[in-house]
């Protein structure tokens, strides 16, 4: 009888998708609250939590973790995690039938108005990106990942400020206000969210779509392009500080710029195709000066 095929990309996504509709019980009360109220210390005095979308992000991936490994039980696989805060990526899958792995990165963003948020860093477009056989900062290769996802998390802030200085005694936890509220879960390939910009500044991070829509149903700009397009857009991807340190302009700066980039290039190559195909060969590696 023969071995059943492991797991897909595209199956993985399936579950994982199907397996966020119950994330939000996870994290909010009936009335669409945080259930995280703030820290607490030993004299049991609570202190209110930060807004700030690192925190944010850290205590939802912990909230998330019991049923990220229901999900891998549930579908025979094994979950790792990063060694280190700044590898990538947060959770490894590990399909333990053919030993395919799948990365998910857990992100969140804010909501700016009804139809879009103020976005989200994917991801570092240098390093492990480019040099896809390394295991700098990364749990594994990023070549040896069969998919790589986000599981998106979009929520709304508090209404009004709320007082960090300020604490509170247990007994009166339940007047301590949620910071955030009102959560929608998403889970999509990192490609099909992801800008054609980085996420802010001048910084190495891969932006994404901003607005929820996208985001929630994967309609980025490198969705219809493919992945194939996404990598070669930010693999090859200068900053400002990146091109200037070369001492060189920088080749394309959007998705724009970059076809009139690619689109210069291939017709200059066909101009001398002839010429090209005829070559017997070329600079072998060692041979450059």
């Amino acid at each position: 009888m023969a071995k059943a095929a492991g797991m897909t990309s595209a199956r993985f996504l399936q579950l994982l998708q199907a397996h966020t509709e119950s994330f939000a019980a996870a994290v909010a009360t009936n009335e669409g609250d945080w259930i995280i109220k703030g820290f607490i210390d030993v004299y049991q005095r609570i202190y209110t939590i930060s807004v700030d979308t690192k925190i944010v992000s850290k205590v939802l991936e912990l909230l998330l973790f019991p049923m990220f490994v229901e999900f891998a039980k549930q579908h025979k696989l094994k979950i790792e995690l990063s060694p280190h805060q700044n590898f990538y990526p947060d959770l490894t899958f590990v399909d333990k039938k053919s030993g395919s792995k799948f990365a998910v990165d857990v992100k969140s963003t804010y909501r700016v108005d009804v139809e879009n948020v103020n976005g989200m860093t994917l991801g570092a477009f240098t390093g492990y990106f480019r040099n896809r056989d390394s295991n700098k900062n990364t749990l594994y290769p990023y070549g040896d990942y069969q998919g790589h996802f986000v599981l998106g998390v979009i929520y709304s802030k508090a209404d009004g400020v709320i007082d960090e200085r300020k604490q509170y005694a247990l007994k009166d936890i339940k007047k301590i206000p949620s910071v955030i509220r009102d959560f929608e879960f998403f889970a999509q390939p990192k490609y099909r969210i992801a800008a054609d910009r980085p996420g802010s500044g001048n910084t190495k991070n891969i932006g994404s779509a901003t607005k929820i829509a996208q985001l929630v149903k994967g309609g980025g700009v490198f969705a219809k392009l493919g992945e194939a397009v996404y990598d070669d857009f930010w693999m090859y991807y200068l900053t400002k500080d990146m091109a200037k340190a070369l001492d060189i302009e920088r080749p394309y700066i959007n998705l724009k710029t970059y076809l009139e980039y690619k689109q210069r290039g291939m017709d200059a190559l066909r101009k001398y195709a002839k010429e090209i195909s005829a070559l017997e060969g070329g600079t072998k590696e060692g041979d450059e000066e």
